[in-house]
C-alpha cells in the first residue's frame, strides 16, 4: 500500500523533471472565456460560480488520450474509469455518484436514460474539442435536471480557417499478452479533422479511430467516431448551427460490472446524437434561440462472452428534446427565460419498455448595478410525469474587494431523476426499485478567487445536502443455499458533505522569455456523512475521494516542451494512489511529434469495481497540420 509520504516522495522526483499547462497570455485568454450557459453569458472572470476550465492548450500539453483521461486533470472531478482508451468511465464531481453529474455538448444536455455509465460514450474525437467547462455544485438553474452535484459541458472548435489536421499515436506496455502466445499488449489510434470556413458558411469534419488488444485478459477495445458541425450566418443578426455525432464502441468488459462472474464479458454501445439550433437578435435589447436535439443509443451486453446468447442483454433508448431560450438587456440588468421538454424512452430485455416526459422552464436575472458587485439568481421550475412539480432556486453573488480579488458566495438546489435501470431493472444480480422518489439537494459555498494577467487562484467551503438519496445496497448472508441476493436501489435518506478545494495556476515568469514556465496546482478535500446499517453492502456510497491533490507543470524552451501531470487520490474505501504521466514534445513547423509515459512508477491501481488499471505505458505520437 502506498502511504501519504512515498506519495509525496514520488512527487518531489516528478517535480524535478518538468512543468503543465499554458502558454503566452494563456492565464488572460482564460480569464476572457464566456462560460456556455445557454441564457446570460458570464465571463469566466466574473464568475461567482466554482468553475474549472481545461483549456485548448491544456488539452494539447497534457499527456492522455481520451476525454475520461484528460478529466483527471480536474479538480473535484472523480473519474473512475474500467478501461484506457476511453472504453467506459464514470464521472462524478465532489463526492456525488456518476448519476448526479449532467453531460453536456456545447450546451445540450447528452445524458443516458438506460444508465450514466454510458454517459461518456461520446461521439466526439479529442481533436474535436476546444475546451472543457466544470461547473461544480448543483446547476439545476441553469442546465435542468439531473445536474444534482455539478456538470461537465465540451465546448468544441469554432471553425474560423480552412486547415487539415492528422494525428497518429501507439503504444504499449510491453508486458506479454495472456490471449497470445506471442506479443505485447499495445494500442494505437488516429485522429483526422477537416475545416472549412468560407463565406457565411463554417463546417468542421472530424474522425477518430483507437484499437487496443487490452492491458489484461479480456480487454481488448475498438472504437470509431465522427463528428461533424456546421454554422451559417447571413449576417450578424442570425445564426443557425447543426452537428452530428456517431460513436461505436466495443470492448472486453472483464470484471466490469460484475466481478469476477464476468470475466468473458463483452460490451458495444452505439451513440448517435444530432442537434440543429438558431439564434436571432431581433433588437439590440432582445434574442431568442430555438433548439432541437436527439440521442439515440444501442447497449449490447454478453455476460458470457459473444460466442453464447446466456446472459445476452440488448437495450435501446432515445431522448428527443426542444427548448428555446431568450434573453433580455436592460440597462439595470439582464434577464434569460428558457423552457424546454425531453421525450426518454427505452425497449430493453432486461428492463421492459418504458417511456416517460419532463417539462421545464428558467428564469434568471443578472446585474452590476450596484457597484462592485455581481448579482446572478434565478429558478428552474420541473414537470415529470412520474414525479409531478418541483422547483429549484439558486443565487450568486460575488463582490470584488479590488481588481483581482473577490469574495464570492452561491447557493443552489437541483433534482435527479432516477435512471431506467433504477427503477425497473429486473436481472438475477439486480433489480429495480419502480418506488424510488427523485433525488433533491441544495448547497451553499463561499470563498475568494483572485485573477491576473498570470495567476488564477481560488479557495472556498461548501456544505451539501442530498435529500431521498439513492444508493444500490444489499444484505450479506440473506439467500438461501443456491440462490443470489441481488443488488436493489432505494432513498436510504439524507447525503450530506462537506468540502474544501483550493486551485493555482501560475504563469513562473515572462511570457515572452526564451524558457517559460507554468504550473497548476490543486487540492480538494470532502467529508461525507451516510448511515449504512450493519451488514448491509453499499455498491456506491462509500467508494468517493476523500483526499484529491493535482499537480502539473510545463517548462517550454523554444519548440521544446516538457509537460508532467501527477495525482493523488485517496478513496473512503480504497487504497490510495499517485499517478505521474509525462509527455515530451517538439515542433517542427506544421509537424508536432510527442512522447508519453503514463503511470511512471507502475503503480498498481483501481479506480471502479474490481478493474486493475494499466501499469506503465509507453506512448510515441505525430500530428500533422496544413492550412489551405
Amino acid at each position: 500500500m502506498l502511504n501519504k509520504k512515498t506519495a509525496l516522495t514520488k512527487l518531489a522526483i516528478v517535480l524535478t523533471v518538468g512543468t503543465s499547462f499554458a502558454q503566452v497570455k494563456e492565464t488572460k485568454v482564460l480569464n476572457e472565456v464566456v462560460i456556455n450557459q445557454n441564457r446570460l453569458q458570464i465571463p469566466f472572470s466574473k464568475q461567482s460560480k466554482n468553475i474549472q476550465i481545461l483549456t485548448q492548450e491544456d488539452i494539447q500539453r497534457l499527456p492522455n488520450r481520451s476525454i475520461n483521461e484528460l478529466l483527471t486533470n480536474i479538480p473535484g472531478v472523480d473519474v473512475r474509469q474500467r478501461g484506457p482508451f476511453g472504453s467506459q468511465a464514470d464521472i462524478s464531481i465532489d463526492g456525488g455518484s456518476f448519476e448526479q453529474t449532467a453531460i453536456l455538448l456545447n450546451g445540450v444536455k447528452i445524458m443516458d436514460p438506460q444508465s450514466a455509465h454510458h454517459n461518456m460514450n461520446l461521439p466526439v474525437p479529442v481533436e474535436a474539442i476546444e475546451r472543457i467547462e466544470i461547473i461544480r455544485g448543483p446547476a439545476s438553474r441553469i442546465y435542468g435536471i439531473n445536474a444534482l452535484t455539478g456538470a461537465i459541458n465540451i465546448v468544441t472548435k469554432k471553425v474560423e480557417s480552412k486547415l487539415i489536421t492528422a494525428q497518429a499515436y501507439g503504444g504499449s506496455s510491453f508486458k506479454d499478452n495472456e490471449q497470445s502466445s506471442s506479443g505485447k499488449y499495445y494500442g494505437k489510434g488516429v485522429q483526422l479533422a477537416a475545416q472549412f470556413n468560407g463565406g457565411p458558411t463554417s463546417q468542421g469534419l472530424y474522425l477518430g479511430h483507437e484499437d487496443s488488444n487490452g492491458q489484461r485478459y479480456n480487454t481488448a477495445s475498438n472504437n470509431n467516431k465522427l463528428y461533424y458541425d456546421a454554422t451559417y450566418q447571413p449576417n450578424e443578426s442570425n445564426q443557425i448551427k447543426a452537428n452530428f455525432g456517431y460513436i461505436d464502441n466495443q470492448f472486453g468488459a472483464n470484471g466490469y460490472y460484475a466481478a469476477p462472474t464476468d470475466k468473458e464479458a463483452y460490451e458495444q454501445v452505439k451513440t448517435a446524437f444530432s442537434s440543429i439550433q438558431s439564434k436571432h437578435q431581433l433588437s439590440p435589447a432582445f434574442s431568442i434561440s430555438p433548439r432541437l436535439s436527439n440521442r439515440y443509443n444501442e447497449d449490447e451486453y454478453w455476460y458470457l462472452g459473444k460466442e453464447t446468447t446466456k446472459g445476452r442483454s440488448k437495450h435501446y433508448s432515445n431522448v428527443f428534446g426542444a427548448e428555446v431560450n431568450a434573453v433580455l438587456e436592460k440597462h439595470y440588468g439582464s434577464f434569460g427565460i428558457g423552457l424546454e421538454s425531453r421525450f426518454e424512452r427505452i425497449n430493453s430485455t432486461a428492463i421492459g419498455s418504458h417511456n416517460r416526459e419532463n417539462y421545464g422552464g428558467y428564469l434568471e436575472f443578472k446585474t452590476e448595478a450596484i457597484a462592485k458587485l455581481m448579482v446572478n439568481a434565478g429558478a428552474y421550475i420541473n414537470y415529470n410525469s412520474k414525479f409531478g412539480w418541483q422547483v429549484f432556486p439558486g443565487l450568486d453573488l460575488g463582490y470584488a474587494i479590488t481588481e483581482s480579488w473577490k469574495f464570492v458566495f452561491s447557493a443552489g438546489s437541483a433534482q435527479r431523476i432516477p435512471s431506467f435501470t433504477d427503477l425497473y431493472t429486473n436481472q438475477t444480480a439486480n433489480i429495480g426499485n419502480p418506488e424510488l422518489t427523485s433525488e433533491n439537494a441544495y448547497q451553499i459555498e463561499g470563498g475568494i478567487k483572485y485573477l491576473s494577467n498570470r495567476i488564477v487562484a481560488q479557495a472556498s467551503y461548501f456544505h451539501r445536502n442530498i435529500n431521498d438519496f439513492i444508493d444500490w445496497q444489499k444484505t450479506e448472508g440473506a439467500a438461501a443455499e443456491g440462490t443470489v441476493v441481488p443488488w436493489k436501489p432505494s432513498n436510504i435518506g439524507k447525503n450530506t458533505v462537506d468540502g474544501i478545494n483550493g486551485s493555482f495556476r501560475y504563469q513562473l515568469n515572462d511570457p515572452m522569455a526564451t524558457t517559460r514556465y507554468y504550473t497548476t496546482i490543486s487540492y480538494n478535500y470532502l467529508n461525507p456523512t451516510i448511515k449504512v446499517e450493519d451488514g448491509v453492502r453499499s455498491k456506491y456510497a462509500i467508494e468517493n475521494l476523500r483526499h484529491q491533490v493535482i499537480l502539473n507543470f510545463t517548462v517550454n524552451h523554444k519548440n521544446w516542451m516538457l509537460t508532467t501531470a501527477n495525482r493523488f487520490n485517496e478513496r473512503i474505501s480504497y487504497k490510495n494512489y499517485f499517478i505521474a504521466d509525462i509527455r515530451a514534445s517538439h515542433q517542427f513547423a506544421d509537424l508536432l511529434i510527442f512522447a508519453d509515459i503514463q503511470n511512471i512508477f507502475d503503480k498498481s491501481y483501481i479506480e471502479a469495481a474490481a478493474v486493475p488499471m494499466p501499469g506503465r505505458w509507453f506512448s510515441l505520437g505525430a500530428k500533422y497540420k496544413f492550412e489551405y
